[in-house]
């Protein structure tokens, strides 16, 4: 099905007003973009966090008259709006997709393949991954920066933490290299279906719990965690996400940029013994043994 796109460039004051009005004249969907390209790494739960100069997007079938719409705008915010309108190439979207996500090599052991894909190494630990709606396909590099930590560890009938599991990559990840257990916890209701529906693809699923923050026990702790999320949240959530870990285990946290590792580093100093952070691209990983 063709598409036609209608970019509106305004600022971050009125970028929420005019996504309504997109909505408004039935846009089938309406993201936002930095018209500078600035990028904005960590808005907060609920948070919609602009640029202050914002460019919105709304995406309608290519039938709907865009002169009428752009008229609109004109007359409700005159040569404060720029506008730009765009035919997309009618393509299948989720196709193009999955034709680029390929199996992953991740550390010595571990293959992380999409569900679609043949598996490349048969005597290799395989993940079987569809993330679905969630978070986490082992391109990005800090989901690769720990999958290779977990490949390098020995997991054999541990028990490990994923805080901010996602679509469940970390934790079914480290129960197919042996660990006994996995509990898998996330805010997002979506997350905790995905991570189930990969471990029953990869036959975990009776050795993953998983839980919404408000239902997760009380003094939950084990010998390994691992926390992919973002500086932010490793920042105000380090106490909690200390306290998980038992005297001696270890730790990994990621979803940290460059800039953000030494700030990270020396809060966490208070718990754990440090290694050297490992790096990839922009992305950082930091590891340690609890105190």
């Amino acid at each position: 099905m063709p598409w036609i796109q209608i970019k509106l460039g305004t600022t971050d004051k009125k970028a929420e007003k005019i996504a309504g009005m997109l909505s408004g004249f039935g846009a089938a969907s309406v993201t936002y973009m930095d018209t500078i390209d600035n990028p904005v790494y960590e808005p907060l739960p609920g948070e919609t966090k602009l640029w202050t100069n914002t460019t919105v997007i709304g995406l309608f079938d290519a039938d709907t008259d865009t002169k009428r719409i752009i008229d609109f705008f004109y007359e409700h915010f005159g040569d404060k709006i720029t506008y730009k309108v765009e035919q997309l190439e009618d393509k299948d979207w989720v196709r193009e997709w999955m034709d680029n996500f390929h199996p992953i090599k991740c550390g010595e052991r571990l293959w992380i393949c999409p569900s679609w894909c043949d598996i490349p190494d048969p005597s290799a630990v395989n993940v079987m991954l569809d993330p679905g709606l969630a978070f986490g396909t082992g391109t990005h590099p800090t989901t690769f920066l720990c999958l290779s930590w977990l490949d390098s560890l020995n997991l054999k009938d541990q028990t490990i933490i994923d805080f901010g599991c996602g679509s469940g990559i970390l934790a079914v990840s480290a129960l197919k290299l042996g660990a006994g257990k996995a509990i898998g916890i996330d805010i997002d209701p979506q997350a905790i279906e995905a991570s189930n529906e990969n471990a029953l693809r990869n036959g975990v699923k009776d050795r993953l719990e998983l839980y919404l923050p408000a239902e997760q026990p009380e003094g939950l702790k084990a010998d390994f965690l691992v926390a992919n999320i973002l500086a932010g949240p490793l920042r105000e959530l380090a106490p909690s996400i200390a306290s998980m870990v038992n005297p001696g285990g270890l730790f990994a946290i990621s979803g940290i940029i460059e800039n953000q590792c030494q700030e990270l580093m020396e809060i966490y100093s208070q718990w754990f013994d440090l290694d050297e952070p490992v790096f990839k691209e922009e992305w950082c990983r930091i590891t340690g043994k609890k105190k």
